[in-house]
């Protein structure tokens, strides 16, 4: 359902959440290293993160990223948006476009009804679930980087 993108940016969130305000400034080859996910594509999506102000970049030898916003007040939402744009919340099941452009075009979409029903509860629940509830949950959990 999400990107690849979308998943290791969560992850890396996540992992910099249960650091903060422990550790700043955390390295892109450790976070790649611990999650285990490549360290040049990741950085790429760290940097989008922080030209949106969610996370702090600092260069040179004692860089790295660290969460620059409260960790309570990011969403899934948010994140889904910076990285992969909206199309999750508002494309069609089936057809190319967003439902509104569908309906536009006079193409019958079988699963428009079911599907929006489950696309607002995914928005609704993308929208209230911070990463620092992930945070905690991941916590609680024996793996937590899964």
């Amino acid at each position: 359902m999400l990107s690849n993108s979308c998943r290791y940016g969560i992850r890396a969130l996540i992992y910099l959440a249960n650091r903060h305000p422990v550790k700043n400034n955390i390295g892109i080859k450790e976070i790649s290293g611990d999650l285990g996910l490549p360290a040049p594509f990741l950085a790429k999506i760290l940097q989008q993160l922080a030209k949106q102000k969610i996370l702090s970049s600092t260069k040179g030898p004692n860089g790295g990223f660290s969460i620059l916003k409260k960790p309570e007040s990011i969403t899934l939402l948010e994140i889904v948006k910076i990285i992969a744009g909206d199309e999750l919340f508002t494309n069609c099941l089936i057809h190319d476009g967003t439902c509104a452009e569908v309906k536009h075009s006079k193409k019958v979409c079988p699963a428009h009804d079911d599907y929006s029903v489950i696309r607002a509860e995914l928005k609704k629940y993308f929208k209230y679930k911070t990463i620092a509830e992930l945070s905690k949950n991941a916590n609680n959990s024996e793996d937590i980087y899964i």
